[in-house]
C-alpha cells in the first residue's frame, strides 16, 4: 500500500544515510570494547539484516558487562523526515519496563519502613476499594507480581485512552471494577495494578510520583535523558515510533501520555538502561548512593507465590525465567510504536536491552538479547561463537498456491492464508508471515519466529510436531441474527477493536493483533477466552432500539461504534471539493498524457460477448460516491483480451452458483480528472491521478461483484462498492466467514485469468496487459460509433 512503499523508501534511505553521516552519533554511541568485537560484529550483522527484512526505522542496543557498558549503539534513524540518526542516546517510549522503576520506588519506601507490601493496600490508598468477594484482602506484594486478580486495564487511563487523565483519575476509576481473580490464585497481568502501586508512593511520599521516582531512583543511577514525562530535552530526542496493522496499513504511532503513568509512561534510552543494570550488577548501588539493598533486590528477583518446580514467573516487578540453564530477569515492554526489551543474567552480570520503533516487535527484541547472550556467554567461556537463527526465504508463488488453506486435528485448526504474495500462518491468538528453509516453512516476522510447517504428500501438514490434515471447506452460512448489530468496528484510529465472526464464532481482533473466540453469554454478554491479555474478563454491549451496537465495553473500557463504511448497501457519499460542471469543464478542456504504447485500442461491450454478465453502472446515474451523472449511457467497455478473459471468469463463477456483476469499466481520462480533483487529500488513495492515467482510462479495469444465480440478488461483501473506507482493502479482517469466502472467490476466480486486484479495493481488478494500451478519453459514444465504422 502506498503508507508501506513510503515508509519502506525511508527505511531503504537509511542505511545509505548512516553510512554518510554515521559519523554524528560516534559521540552517542559507545564502541565495542575491545574483547567484544567479534560479539558486536555478529550482532551488527543480525540487527542489520532484520532491519531490512523487517522495515524498521530504528534500532538501539547496549551491552552490559558487571560494571561496563561494553557496546552501546544505534541504527538506522531515529526520525527518517528529518534525517536524525539513531544513536545510544536517542530517546524510546519504553512502556511496561517503567514498572521496574515503579515497584523499586515501592521497595525503596518498604525498606525505610514508610510501606510494608504485605499490609492491606487501603492502609495506604484507603479510598481504593475495587469490589472484592473472595474475603482476602489486597496487598501490594500481590500487586506487583500480577497476582492480585485486578483487572488489566483501568476504565479512566487505560491504554487505548488518548484524553491524559490523572494517575489520581485512573485510581478512582477502579472502584467501578470487581476483582477477576481471587488474590494470590492466578497470574492476571494488570497495568492498572501498577498504577495503584505508584499512587501509593505518591500518597506515602507525600510527593507526585513523578518527582518522587526523579530523585529517589533515576538521578541517583545517573540516567540523565530519563523521565516518566515528556519534557523538553526528552521529546527533542524522541524517535519517532510507527504502527501498523494485518491489513497492510502503516503509520506513525501516536505521542498521547497514558494514564498509567506509573505503569508505562516512562521515556528512557539504552544507555540509561544500560546504567541501571549496572546498579542491578552492584548489589543496588549507584553513582548517586544505594538504591536498594542487596537483600531487597534478592527478594525482588524471587518467583512470587510460586510452586517448588516452578522456575518462571514474576518477582517483584522483574519477569524470572531460566536461559541456558541460568537465572535471567527482565521485562518487556509494548507502546504504540515501539518494542523494547530487558533482560539480564544477575549470576553471571551480563546484561542486554534492545528497543525498536516498531509497534509488538518484541518477539525481534527478545532472539537479539537472546543471541547476544549467546555470544557473550561462548566469548566468555572461549567457545566459538555461534550463529544467528537461519533466515528464511520467499515462498514461490506457486508453493504458496498449493498450500493456503486451512489445516486441522483434534487439537487444533490453522489456516495458511496468502496476502500480497505473502504466506501467513494464522494460529492461536497472531498471525505471522512464513518463510521457506528447503523444505520446511517458519514463521519470522515481528509477532515471531520458529514455528515451523512441513508440508506433506498427502496433502497435509506437519506442524511442529503435529500432524494437521487439509480441511476442504464448504461456502460458510449465515451468522445467527443476533450477531448482526454486533459485527463491526468500535475504538480509536490509532487503536481499533474489530468484531467479526470466524469459524460460526464471533471473535474480537483487539490491539491490532490478537483474535479471540468470544463464548457467548447472554445476547450481549460475551466472555475472552481463558487465555491472552484479558482473561477472565467481559464484553458488554450496548444496542440501539435496531439492535445496532453503539458501543461495546471490552475488559471495563469503553469502545464507542466507529462510522466505518456504509452498512445496509448504502451508497458512499462524499462532499467534492467543486462543483460538477465546474470539474467537468475543466476537465474536458484538459488533455490527458501523451504517451506511445504497443498495442492499439480495442474496445468492446462486454455484454456483447456475454448478455448474462449484469450491469449496474453507477456512473451512468447519481447512485455514486460523487452524487454526478458522468456517463450517458450504461455501459461496460474493456480490451478484447481483457474482456473476454473477463467472461470465462464469470463462466466458471457459474459452475458455482455465482455470476459477475459489473460496475464500472473503461472511464474517459477526463472523468478520471473530476474524480481527482472533486476528491479530499486524505481519500485520493482511492482514486487515480490523472497524470499518470488511470487502467480504467486504458480499457484494462473492471470494478465488479458477484451475483446469485439462484436469486439474481448482488452478494453482501465486507464493504459496499466505492466505499472510501479500510473495509474495502483486499484483507480488511473483518467482517464474516461468508463475506471473506465471497470475497476470496471473486479474487482467485480473476486472479485465474490473469487479472490483478488493486490494493485498496476489493472490487477493482487491472488486466495483465494494462500498460500495453494507451490513455483514452473517447466517451462511450465514441467507442459505439468507432466499432459500427
Amino acid at each position: 500500500m502506498f503508507i508501506n512503499r513510503l515508509l519502506q523508501h525511508k527505511v531503504c534511505v537509511i542505511f545509505l544515510f548512516v553510512l554518510l553521516f554515521g559519523c554524528q552519533s560516534q559521540r552517542a554511541d559507545i564502541p565495542a570494547r575491545a574483547d567484544y568485537t567479534s560479539v558486536t560484529k555478529a550482532l551488527e550483522r543480525v540487527i542489520t539484516r532484520e532491519m531490512e527484512d523487517k522495515q524498521f526505522s530504528a534500532v538501539s542496543i547496549a551491552l552490559v558487562d558487571d560494571q561496563e557498558i561494553v557496546w552501546a549503539k544505534g541504527f538506522g534513524m531515529a526520525d527518517p523526515d528529518k534525517k536524525t540518526v539513531a544513536t545510544a542516546e536517542t530517546v524510546y517510549r519504553i512502556a511496561s519496563l517503567s514498572k521496574l522503576f515503579t515497584d523499586m520506588s515501592v521497595m525503596q519506601l518498604a525498606e525505610s519502613g514508610k510501606i510494608d507490601i504485605d499490609a492491606p493496600i487501603t492502609d495506604y490508598l484507603p479510598n481504593f476499594q475495587p469490589q472484592n468477594s473472595f474475603g482476602k484482602r489486597l496487598t501490594l506484594r500481590q500487586i506487583m507480581s500480577h497476582r492480585a486478580g485486578i483487572v488489566r486495564e483501568p476504565p479512566v487511563g487505560h491504554y487505548f485512552d488518548p484524553t491524559e487523565p490523572t494517575v489520581a483519575q485512573l485510581v478512582e476509576s477502579l472502584n467501578q471494577t470487581a476483582l477477576v481473580y481471587e488474590p494470590e490464585t492466578r497470574t492476571k497481568y494488570s497495568n492498572a495494578g501498577i498504577s495503584v502501586a505508584g499512587f501509593a508512593v505518591e500518597k506515602v511520599a507525600e510527593k507526585p510520583f513523578i518527582q518522587y521516582i526523579q530523585a529517589a531512583i533515576l538521578d541517583p543511577i545517573g540516567m540523565t535523558r530519563s523521565a516518566y514525562e515528556p519534557l523538553p530535552e526528552i521529546k527533542k530526542h524522541l524517535a519517532k515510533g510507527y504502527m501498523w496493522t494485518y491489513d497492510g496499513r502503516t503509520f506513525e504511532a501516536p505521542t498521547f501520555q497514558l494514564g498509567m503513568v506509573p505503569a508505562a509512561g516512562m521515556y528512557s534510552t539504552v544507555k540509561d538502561l544500560a546504567r541501571f543494570m549496572k546498579v542491578l550488577f552492584n548489589n543496588g548501588e549507584g553513582p548517586g548512593g544505594a538504591i536498594l539493598k542487596p537483600e531487597t533486590l534478592a527478594k525482588m528477583y524471587e518467583i512470587q507465590y510460586a510452586s517448588e518446580e516452578q522456575k518462571s514467573g514474576f518477582g517483584l516487578g522483574f519477569y524470572v525465567n531460566e536461559f541456558e540453564g541460568k537465572r535471567k530477569i527482565g521485562h518487556g515492554g509494548v507502546m504504540y510504536g515501539y518494542a523494547t526489551q530487558i533482560a539480564a543474567l544477575p549470576d553471571e552480570k551480563l546484561g542486554v536491552v534492545t528497543i525498536i520503533t516498531l509497534d509488538a516487535a518484541n518477539e525481534v527484541a527478545n532472539r537479539i538479547n537472546n543471541y547476544a547472550f549467546k555470544l557473550m556467554l561462548a566469548k566468555k567461556e572461549g567457545k566459538v561463537l555461534p550463529e544467528f537463527d537461519q533466515p528464511g526465504s520467499p515462498i514461490p508463488t506457486e508453493v504458496i498456491r498449493k498450500i493456503e488453506g486451512t489445516y486441522v486435528n483434534l487439537k487444533r485448526t490453522v489456516e495458511l492464508k496468502e496476502q500480497n504474495g505473502k504466506l501467513f500462518l494464522y494460529s492461536g491468538s497472531i498471525r505471522a508471515e512464513l518463510k521457506s528453509i528447503g523444505d520446511t516453512l517458519i514463521t519470522d516476522d515481528p509477532l515471531g519466529y520458529g514455528v515451523k510447517i512441513v508440508p506433506q504428500e498427502n496433502g497435509g501438514i506437519i506442524y511442529q510436531s503435529e500432524s494437521l490434515s487439509r480441511l476442504t471447506l464448504d461456502q460458510p452460512t449465515s451468522i445467527p441474527k443476533h450477531w448482526n448489530g454486533l459485527i463491526g468496528e468500535y475504538g480509536w484510529d490509532h487503536n481499533t477493536l474489530y468484531i467479526l465472526e470466524k469459524y460460526g464464532k464471533l471473535y474480537t481482533l483487539i490491539e491490532w493483533f490478537f483474535y479471540y473466540p468470544l463464548e457467548e453469554i447472554s445476547r450481549n454478554v460475551y466472555a475472552f477466552p481463558n487465555y491472552g491479555l484479558y482473561h477472565g474478563e467481559k464484553l458488554i454491549f450496548d444496542r440501539d432500539d435496531k439492535g445496532y451496537a453503539t458501543q461495546v465495553e471490552a475488559a471495563n473500557v469503553v469502545f464507542k461504534r466507529r462510522p466505518a463504511g456504509m452498512d445496509g448497501g448504502a451508497t458512499f457519499k462524499i462532499k467534492p471539493l467543486k462543483e460538477s460542471e465546474e470539474l467537468r469543464k475543466t476537465a474536458l478542456a484538459a488533455n490527458p498524457p501523451a504517451e506511445n504504447r504497443e498495442l492499439e485500442a480495442d474496445l468492446v461491450d462486454i455484454t456483447q460477448l456475454d448478455n448474462t454478465i449484469k450491469l449496474d453502472i453507477r456512473y451512468s446515474s447519481t447512485n455514486n460516491f460523487m452524487s454526478t451523472v458522468f456517463y450517458e449511457q450504461a455501459k461496460a467497455f474493456m480490451q478484447r483480451p481483457a474482456a473476454e478473459a473477463l467472461v470465462r471468469v464469470h463462466r466458471d463463477l457459474k459452475k458455482m452458483g455465482y455470476g459477475l456483476l459489473i460496475h464500472d469499466a473503461y472511464r474517459p481520462w477526463y472523468v478520471t480528472k473530476m474524480f481527482w480533483d472533486a476528491t479530499p487529500e486524505s481519500l485520493k488513495h482511492f482514486v487515480a491521478d490523472p497524470q499518470k492515467g488511470s487502467r480504467h482510462n486504458r480499457g484494462c479495469a473492471v470494478d465488479l461483484t458477484l451475483y446469485d444465480l439462484k436469486t439474481g440478488e448482488t452478494v453482501d461483501m465486507v464493504a459496499t462498492y466505492d466505499e472510501f473506507s479500510d473495509r474495502s482493502f483486499p484483507y480488511y479482517p473483518g467482517g464474516t466467514s461468508q463475506q471473506r469466502w465471497l470475497r476470496k472467490l471473486l479474487r482467485n476466480s480473476m486472479e485465474a485469468e490473469g487479472f490483478e486486484i488493486y490494493q485498496f479495493e476489493w472490487w477493482h481488478f487491472d488486466y495483465e496487459t494494462w500498460q500495453k494500451y494507451p490513455i483514452s478519453n473517447l466517451t462511450f459514444e465514441g467507442i459505439l460509433n468507432q466499432n459500427q465504422q
